[in-house]
C-alpha cells in the first residue's frame, strides 16, 4: 500500500492552474525527484504532501500513523538557540511525553504515556540527537545565528532525521552546500530507509539519488522510472511523438476548415458527421496543452578586452593568521571560462577580487588587462531592490534597452525571460526564488560586459533555463568566472578550474569538476604507488658488502617484481570482466521495465554500477603505474 496518495488534485493562484487533476503516489523505499519550471507549483505540491497546505480540490490519503518531515528551501531556525536545541525540536513530542511521565500528576494514565513513548522511541531521545549531530558533523553548542547557509541546511536536516520519519520531503536540499557536502548528502539519502521526495535542479544529484522522476508540467504530473539520465532519454522520445501527433492533428484540422468553407457541399445532410468531427478537432486544438515558451537568453559582450585579462605572480593574501591564497601564479586570457572550486570559506571570493584588482595582495604582483568591463551575478541577490518594479530593475527611467546593436522594449525583453507584461509593474518582492534569479540574469545580460562573474547562478533555476544558460556561456566571446557547486553545469561550461587544496594553496586543472577529480585521482594513485615502492625498497635487505665504486652510476629504473608482473598481466582480464558487468547493468538501468522491480533491487543495481566505476578507475590507474615500469 502507498504511504501517500494524491488523487485529482487541483490548485490555482488567480487564473493560473498549478495542479489540474494531478495524481501521485509514494511507496515505501522510493526516492523521487520532483522537477519542473520555476513557478510551476513544485513547492506548493510539496507543502500539500507535508500537510501544511490543502489543494483547492482533490484528495490526499495518508497511511495511518505516518510520520512526515518537511525541510523547506530556507529553513527557519529559532534565533538565539544552539544547534542542540534546534535539532531537539525534531523529538519535541517524545521529549514532552517523557517529561510528563517522569513528573506525572496523581491519577494520570501512565500505561498510555508509556505506550506512546515506546512508539516514538522516546526513552533515549538524547542519544538519537547526539548520533545525528555526530553523523552530520555539527557542534551541539554552536549558536545557529552564526552558521552559514550550508550549515543551517545541515541543522534542518538533522532536525528532520531525528524524528525518524517514514517520509522525508526536501525542497532544494543542495542549495548553499559545497561539493563535499553534496556528495555527503547523496550518501545520507541513499542510506535513508524511508521514502524520499525532493525538489532539486542539480542533475548530477538527481542521477546519484533518485529511483523515479516526476515532472510537474502545465498542471499535470508525469512519472518516469529511473534517474535523471533515464528521464532525459524518455522525455526526448515523448516530445518527438507529441510534436508529430500535433502536426498530424493540425494538418487534418486545416483540411477540414478548407472543406467547410466550400459552403453548399458542407450543408448536405450526409455531412453532419463530418461537421461534428470538425467541431471536435477545434475543441481538441483549443484545449491542447502547448509547451510554454522558452527563455531566450542573449548577452551584450560590449567591446573586446585586451588579450590578457589578468596576470598573477606569486600572490599571497592572508586575513590575520589565516592564509587564503599562498604563492599563487596564473594568467587569465580573453575567452577563458574558469570555474572556482572549493569548500565554503575556502576563499573563492577573495581570489576573484585579487584577479579583478579589487583587492591588493600582501605580496606578489597582479597585472590587470585593458578595456575590462565586469558584470556580477550575486548569489544573495543583494543588488535587487525588493520594492522596485521588474521594469525599473531592468531599465530604470526608460522603456527601452540596448542589447549589442539591437534595441528592445523592456516589456519584450522581460518576455524573453518568461515575465508577462502584466507582471512588469509588480514589485521584486512578489517573485519566487527562481524568478528572482531569472530577473537577475535579465538585469546582468542587459549591461555590456566582457567579463562575467557568476556566483552560484544555478540556485533555484529550473533545468530548462540552466541548459539555455549553459549554451549562452559556451558561445560567449568574453571571459567567465564561475563559482558553482552544480557538477553538470560546471562541466558543461568551463575550460579550466582553480581548485582550493587547503592551507591557501590553489591549483589549476584543465576541464571541469569531473576532469579535475580524474586528474587528482591519477596523481594521488601515482604518488601512493611511488611511496609504497620507496618504502619497499628501503625495507629490502642490504646486499653483501662489496667495494663501493668512487662514482656510482645513476640507479636504473626499477623493473617489476615477480608479483607485480603477475598483477600487471592479470589486470586486463579484471578490467574486461568489470567492463562487461558494467555494460550488463547499464542495459538493465536503461530498461524502463526494470524499475517496476522492488526499490531495494533497483538501489542494489544502481549502487553496484557506481562501485564498478570506482573499481575500474582504480584498476586503470594501477595498470598505468605498472605499465610505466614494465
Amino acid at each position: 500500500m502507498a504511504l501517500l496518495t494524491l488523487t485529482q488534485a487541483h490548485l490555482a493562484f488567480g487564473h493560473v492552474p498549478l495542479l489540474d487533476g494531478a495524481d501521485l503516489s509514494l511507496d515505501n523505499g522510493e526516492r523521487i525527484g520532483l522537477i519542473g519550471r520555476n513557478g510551476a507549483g513544485k513547492s506548493s505540491l510539496l507543502k500539500i504532501l507535508a500537510g501544511l497546505e490543502k489543494p483547492d480540490d482533490g484528495l490526499l490519503q495518508v497511511q495511518g500513523g505516518l510520520r512526515r518531515e518537511y525541510v523547506p528551501q530556507e529553513p527557519f531556525l529559532q534565533p538565539g538557540a544552539t544547534v542542540f536545541q534546534v535539532v531537539s525540536e525534531g523529538v519535541a513530542e517524545a521529549k514532552a511525553l517523557r517529561e510528563r511521565y517522569e513528573n506525572h500528576a496523581p491519577g494520570e494514565d501512565l500505561d498510555a504515556l508509556q505506550t506512546r513513548l515506546e512508539a516514538l522511541d522516546g526513552w533515549n531521545w538524547e542519544q538519537r540527537v547526539d548520533e545525528a549531530l555526530q553523523r552530520l558533523e555539527l557542534d551541539p553548542q554552536a549558536p545557529v545565528d552564526s552558521l552559514s547557509g550550508g550549515w543551517r541546511k545541515r541543522v534542518a536536516l538533522a532536525r528532520a532525521l531525528v524524528a525518524t520519519p517514514d517520509v522525508l520531503l526536501l525542497d532544494e536540499p543542495t542549495n548553499h552546500l559545497d561539493l563535499d557536502a553534496i556528495d555527503w548528502l547523496a550518501g545520507l539519502l541513499n542510506n535513508f530507509r524511508g521514502a524520499l521526495l525532493l525538489i532539486t535542479h542539480d542533475r548530477a544529484f538527481l542521477d546519484a539519488v533518485t529511483t523515479r522522476i516526476i515532472e510537474l508540467d502545465r498542471g499535470q504530473l508525469r512519472s518516469y522510472p529511473g534517474n535523471f539520465a533515464a528521464f532525459e532519454a524518455a522525455k526526448q522520445r515523448e516530445l518527438e511523438a507529441e510534436a508529430l501527433q500535433n502536426a498530424r492533428a493540425d494538418k487534418l484540422l486545416a483540411q477540414e476548415e478548407v472543406w467547410i468553407r466550400k459552403g453548399v457541399e458542407a450543408r448536405r445532410t450526409r455531412s453532419v458527421a463530418r461537421i461534428a468531427r470538425l467541431e471536435k478537432l477545434r475543441e481538441t486544438r483549443a484545449t491542447r496543452r502547448d509547451v510554454v515558451g522558452k527563455v531566450r537568453l542573449d548577452v551584450d559582450t560590449g567591446s573586446a578586452s585586451g588579450k590578457i585579462v589578468a596576470e598573477l605572480e606569486h600572490v599571497t593574501k592572508a586575513f590575520g593568521d589565516k592564509v587564503v591564497v599562498r604563492d599563487f601564479s596564473t594568467t587569465v586570457l580573453r575567452g577563458d571560462k574558469i570555474g572556482l572550486i572549493g569548500p565554503n570559506g575556502a576563499g573563492k571570493t577573495t581570489l576573484l577580487k585579487l584577479i579583478l584588482g579589487q583587492l591588493a595582495p600582501d605580496s606578489g604582483t597582479v597585472r590587470q588587462g585593458s578595456r575590462i568591463e565586469v558584470a556580477y551575478f550575486d548569489q544573495m541577490r543583494e543588488v535587487l531592490n525588493p520594492e522596485a518594479t521588474l521594469a525599473d530593475t531592468i531599465s530604470p527611467g526608460s522603456e527601452w534597452i540596448e542589447i549589442g546593436h539591437q534595441r528592445k522594449h523592456v516589456m519584450s525583453y522581460l518576455g524573453d525571460f518568461l515575465f508577462s507584461p502584466a507582471r512588469a509593474h509588480s514589485p521584486v518582492k512578489s517573485l519566487s526564488g527562481g524568478e528572482r534569479n531569472r530577473l537577475l540574469l535579465a538585469r546582468l545580460f542587459a549591461r555590456p560586459a566582457n567579463v562575467l562573474v557568476l556566483d552560484e547562478p544555478t540556485n533555484d533555476l529550473d533545468i530548462e533555463t540552466l541548459e539555455m544558460l549553459e549554451e549562452l556561456l559556451q558561445d560567449y566571446d568574453g571571459t567567465v568566472f564561475l563559482v558553482s557547486h552544480d557538477r553538470r553545469f560546471v562541466d558543461n561550461v568551463v575550460t579550466s578550474t582553480l581548485v582550493a587544496e587547503g592551507h591557501g594553496l590553489w591549483r589549476e586543472y584543465e576541464g571541469g569538476i569531473s576532469d579535475w577529480q580524474a586528474q587528482a585521482a591519477r596523481s594521488a594513485a601515482a604518488q601512493e604507488a611511488a611511496q609504497k615502492a620507496a618504502a619497499k625498497a628501503e625495507s629490502a635487505p642490504a646486499p653483501a658488502s662489496a667495494p663501493t665504486p668512487a662514482a656510482a652510476p645513476a640507479e636504473p629504473k626499477r623493473k617489476l617484481s615477480y608479483k607485480e608482473q603477475r598483477e600487471f598481466d592479470e589486470l586486463p582480464g579484471k578490467i574486461e570482466a568489470l567492463e562487461a558487468e558494467q555494460a550488463e547493468l547499464a542495459v538493465l538501468l536503461a530498461d524502463s521495465g526494470f524499475y517496476a522491480q522492488p526499490p531495494r533491487r533497483v538501489a542494489e543495481v544502481t549502487q553496484r554500477h557506481a562501485q564498478i566505476e570506482e573499481a575500474l578507475m582504480a584498476l586503470l590507474e594501477r595498470w598505468e603505474v605498472l605499465g610505466q615500469r614494465a
